[in-house]
């Protein structure tokens, strides 16, 4: 068991104040977007066993096997497959997508035979990963995520009544769904600036004109005009405000979840979130943003495919001691969360065979190895458990509240 000293991101899309509230630290009065958790060289935790901090990453690469387990290593490779993170949204992040692994390798090897600097401004692939992930709401929580079915965005685009928008609903309705879903994205990420000012303009005033007056506006449509009217008044002359019309809007109660495959467009729109993926920082952005927008990348990389968002919720893992598990279809990364309460005498066994990250956002939780030593986790800290182990032993402090301790680590 190793405590985690872990980095925070200061995007200017963070809040103020949930990540301080979360770790109990005075706010700075900065944006604090993302705690980082992990061994992802741009800000890997560090670990001190004794001989001062070293990065996570550093620990692992000198022994991986040691630290991730033969089975991690060989399926994986010599690296943490996952990284976890705390998302605090105080404005909305960018309407983006992220590539698969055939496009992560091919856009890395691309950029870099092309000279761009990792750091660069217009660099699209940071690594040779893919970046599926999954965000579990912590407190209430809102987002866009995959295209709307056709049918119901010509519909909201009719009702509006921006004169821009006749010829979209037209294509919507008359093209296969996923020709017209290209279609009428180009069609937006393409307008001159010009253009995209007024009708932003246009589309803010029309939003709110129609929330006012929803008439008989399917209920999803309903709640979703207000967030979209914010991000007019949030981002105007942008066109991913148009754009984001196009995409589900999701709210997400507290302990629900959303997994987002490679190719699904998306932006969180608020709230604090806990958020595991891939080890990759690979974004493609279509706006929202004033950072590099590549719009001929992203049109090879977007899945131009109609999905019903699934809200996922925890199931208890059948054999376990109180494990709750959200599912999802790959292995880099697996998130289930433990409910203690009592001791760590009468707590749940965590088993020890894979590497992973140990997080506690309610309460105290307490690790007990089988040596019996013991490591106290308050709300918002963290630990690595290196593979290999016998398991841990975890509960909640005496007399204390429950605690919530969500486990990262991968399927094997």
């Amino acid at each position: 068991m190793d405590r985690l000293s872990n980095t925070i991101r200061p995007y200017a899309w963070g809040s103020r104040t949930a990540l301080p509230a979360l770790l109990g630290t005075p706010p700075t009065g900065e944006p604090q977007a993302e705690l980082w958790m992990g061994a992802h060289p741009g800000a890997p935790s560090t670990i001190d066993r004794g001989l001062g901090p070293r990065p996570l990453d550093s620990v692992i690469d000198a022994a991986p096997e040691a630290e991730l387990g033969e089975g991690v290593v060989q399926r994986f490779g010599p690296a943490l497959p996952f990284l976890l993170k705390v998302l605090a949204a105080g404005v909305p992040l960018s309407l983006q997508v992220h590539p698969d692994l055939d496009q992560a390798r091919a856009g890395f090897a691309r950029e870099e035979a092309r000279g761009i600097p990792l750091d660069a401004r217009d660099r699209n692939y940071k690594d040779t990963n893919h970046k599926p992930e999954l965000i579990c709401a912590l407190d209430e929580f809102a987002g866009l995520c995959g295209f709307r079915e056709p049918a119901g965005t010509a519909l909201l685009l009719d009702r509006l009544s921006v004169p821009a928008f006749a010829s979209l609903a037209d294509t919507l309705r008359a093209e296969p769904e996923d020709e017209a879903l290209r279609e009428v994205l180009t069609a937006i990420l393409t307008m001159a600036p010009e253009t995209v000012a007024e009708v932003v303009c246009e589309t803010t005033r029309a939003l709110e004109r129609t929330a006012a007056h929803p008439q008989d506006l399917p209920a999803e449509l309903v709640s979703a005009l207000g967030s979209y009217a914010a991000l007019g008044h949030a981002f105007p002359g942008d066109p991913g405000v148009i754009a984001a019309l196009l995409l589900n809007h999701v709210r997400l109660k507290p302990g629900e979840a959303l997994y987002l495959g490679a190719g699904v467009p998306h932006s969180y729109l608020d709230g604090l979130g806990l958020e595991i993926l891939a080890n990759s920082d690979n974004v493609v952005r279509c706006g929202l943003t004033s950072k590099h927008v590549d719009v001929p990348e992203l049109l090879t990389i977007v899945d131009f495919r109609s999905t019903e968002p699934a809200v996922l919720r925890p199931v208890p893992v059948p054999g376990s001691d109180g494990e709750e598990l959200y599912p999802t279809p790959i292995d880099e990364f697996r998130l289930s969360r433990y409910s203690l309460g009592g001791t760590a005498a009468e707590g749940c066994r965590i088993p020890g065979d894979v590497p992973q990250i140990l997080l506690c956002t309610e309460g105290t939780a307490v690790l007990t190895d089988t040596d019996g030593s013991s490591l106290a986790l308050g709300r918002g800290e963290s630990a690595f458990v290196s593979a290999g182990g016998a398991g841990l032993l975890a509960g909640g402090a005496p007399g204390g509240p429950t605690a919530t301790l969500f486990r990262a680590t991968v399927s094997l």
